[in-house]
């Protein structure tokens, strides 16, 4: 009996520890994020703000990106903003791409 405690009690916490780890982007394209990253001139764009190399703004100290959320925010903002007609799977793979690249965010 009490060995089946010490078990359950540990996938337990295995079970809970899960949300920290977990792919905040299970179903998005990499492939087509990075594609679509560099097609719709979010590089170029980036660069040409910063005068710096395109991951320069990501990785800024003073960055306004700092959650998952935040990630998937701007790049809708920018989709909108800017007009690049981006269906939601491509912003949704675009956020991706640029958290795999550069924010490395899990949750």
């Amino acid at each position: 009996m009490r060995l089946s405690l010490t078990v359950a009690a540990g996938l337990l916490a295995g079970f809970a520890a899960l949300p920290a780890t977990a792919n905040p982007f299970p179903d998005a394209d990499l492939a087509n994020g990075r594609k679509v990253h560099y097609e719709a001139k979010c590089a170029s764009c980036h660069t040409e703000k910063t005068g710096r190399d395109e991951g320069f703004i990501y990785l800024r100290d003073d960055r306004k990106v700092k959650s998952v959320f935040d990630l998937r925010r701007y790049v809708s903002l920018c989709n909108s903003e800017l007009r690049l007609g981006l269906f939601p799977e491509d912003e949704r793979d675009v956020a991706a791409f640029v958290n795999q690249q550069w924010y490395k965010f899990r949750q």
